[in-house]
């Protein structure tokens, strides 16, 4: 992605771009840096973030506000798995496995994040968290091993988005930012590991796909549609994506499938209410 091209048709398109953001020299700095401390397969999420603050988001959400509604999904996540590591309901002793790893993993953001908040950071423990919503999953999260898995995805899709919609609250902050799209790549591999692990389950959905296509929910009970609603966008900073380009053909489902669409503060709290005790 030649960022340095993109920004200068933009400015063509809407000259006031930089005002809505920083003084060119700024934003050019800014990206300059980033080159030299993400992966390039990270630049676009960062550079999307960036527009997603200029033309999207409205609201204002300070660093230590955003780190806080991380530790709350990350502490979500980890007290989850620490629960389904210790059950004996796996179907494979490989399964049981990549659930330790990513407990771990959780675990791990979780003491990143309590250390980056310090005094600021709220505790939790397992008792903050409902893992069976409300009563809506019928006492069987721990009990029956494709329940376990369908919450599994439901909290790694929704991490997926949420880290990527709060990124744009971070532009201001390279080294925060910069870990928060660490730790939104391993979510990323974390959901796609999960709906791996549902697909070759025999009873989840044959044609399950490593990431969303549309808003598909990949057979999981519609109380979690929330988190799927708005994956089916065709359109990105204002272009269509789909049609025939140079002789290949871009289907709604494959233009679907290209981007993680962000979540709002809001549509995440909604979502994570029914598993919060208080």
């Amino acid at each position: 992605m030649n960022i340095y091209n993109l920004l200068t048709q933009i400015e063509k398109a809407d000259p006031e771009i930089y005002e809505r953001l920083d003084s060119r020299r700024a934003v050019f700095k800014h990206f300059a840096g980033f080159g030299k401390k993400l992966a390039a397969t990270a630049i676009p999420l960062a550079f999307g973030a960036m527009l997603n603050k200029a033309y999207g988001q409205t609201t204002t959400r300070s660093v230590t506000d955003v780190l806080k509604f991380a530790y709350l999904l990350e502490n979500l996540e980890a007290e989850f798995y620490k629960q389904a590591a210790a059950t004996d309901i796996f179907a494979s002793a490989a399964g049981k496995g990549a659930f330790e790893t990513i407990r771990n993993h959780e675990v791990a953001h979780v003491n990143f994040l309590k250390g980056a908040l310090g005094a600021d950071a709220p505790t939790y423990t397992a008792d903050s968290f409902d893992f069976d919503a409300k009563g809506a999953l019928g006492g069987m999260t721990f009990k029956d091993y494709p329940t376990m898995l369908a919450v599994a995805q439901a909290f790694e899709d929704t991490g997926v988005r949420a880290y990527k919609g709060q990124a744009a609250f971070l532009i201001s902050n390279n080294d925060v930012l910069q870990a928060a799209l660490q730790i939104h790549s391993v979510e990323a591999r974390h959901a796609a590991h999960i709906r791996r692990m549902r697909r070759d389950f025999a009873a989840a959905p044959a044609d399950q796909k490593p990431w969303i296509t549309g808003k598909d929910r990949g057979g999981l009970p519609a109380l979690v549609q929330a988190i799927y609603d708005g994956e089916e966008a065709t359109t990105q900073a204002g272009v269509k994506i789909t049609g025939t380009f140079g002789g290949i053909s871009i289907s709604d489902a494959a233009a679907s499938e290209a981007f993680d669409e962000t979540l709002s503060t809001e549509q995440i709290q909604a979502i994570v209410t029914p598993f919060l005790k208080n």
